[in-house]
């Protein structure tokens, strides 16, 4: 199972000429994925598991891989618990490393609601990449629900000034404008609407600002 877990997430051999479903999802027991599989019958899944898997999560890879593994290609992302901000970074590389033309679903229906948040966090940042994004409710025959695709929509000047923030450090407002090419106006703009949106705090990025700049 160690081998399993610890082999390479996924390589850049599979450019295919056409369009493959891939299954992104949380994992904690296998019914979630199991379900999600059987109605979007994916080409590939890849699995965000903790860093260290529990009992219960390694017998639902061993499940996992017995069954859905002989039809189609599983993989194994670990991710850090509690830390939404990992576990967002690793899904955007997940989904950066699938070619182009194919189509990506989201499911966070398993797991810690941690890492489901981090999973939903990144599907918004690479939002154009995502064809669903998916909750599977516990209760028989109940639909699926279908999460809205949110972005972050940031314009250039809020992306230069979390850029700018993310690699210096500004005690004050007047440090950042010497060093970054905007008027006054357009950086105080920008870094009012980035307070106001979460993303900025005392002129460092906050989780979520991290999470916009992936």
């Amino acid at each position: 199972m160690a081998t399993y877990i610890n082999e390479p997430v996924l390589s850049s051999e599979k450019v295919q000429e056409n369009m493959s479903k891939v299954l992104i999802a949380t994992l904690y027991s296998p019914d979630p994925v199991l379900i999600a599989a059987n109605k979007l019958g994916p080409d590939r899944l890849v699995l965000l598991v903790d860093k260290e898997p529990s009992k219960e999560q390694e017998k639902s890879l061993e499940l996992i891989k017995s069954s859905l593994g002989r039809v189609i290609d599983v993989k194994v992302v670990k991710t850090e618990v509690y830390d939404v901000v990992d576990v967002a970074r690793k899904a955007v590389e997940v989904i950066d490393m699938q070619p182009k033309e194919d189509e990506i679903y989201i499911n966070i229906t398993g797991g810690r609601k941690t890492k489901a948040i981090g999973l939903l966090f990144g599907a918004y940042a690479r939002v154009s990449r995502v064809k669903k994004i998916i909750y599977y409710p516990e209760e028989k025959d109940t639909a699926p629900v279908f999460l809205p695709k949110l972005g972050f929509n940031l314009t250039d000047s809020q992306k230069k000034v979390l850029e700018y923030i993310e690699e210096g450090t500004f005690k004050t407002l007047m440090e950042l404008s010497e060093k970054i090419e905007l008027s006054r106006a357009m950086l105080y703009r920008a870094v009012r609407e980035l307070e106001e949106m979460g993303l900025v705090e005392d002129l460092k990025l906050t989780d979520a600002g991290k999470i916009a700049r992936l």
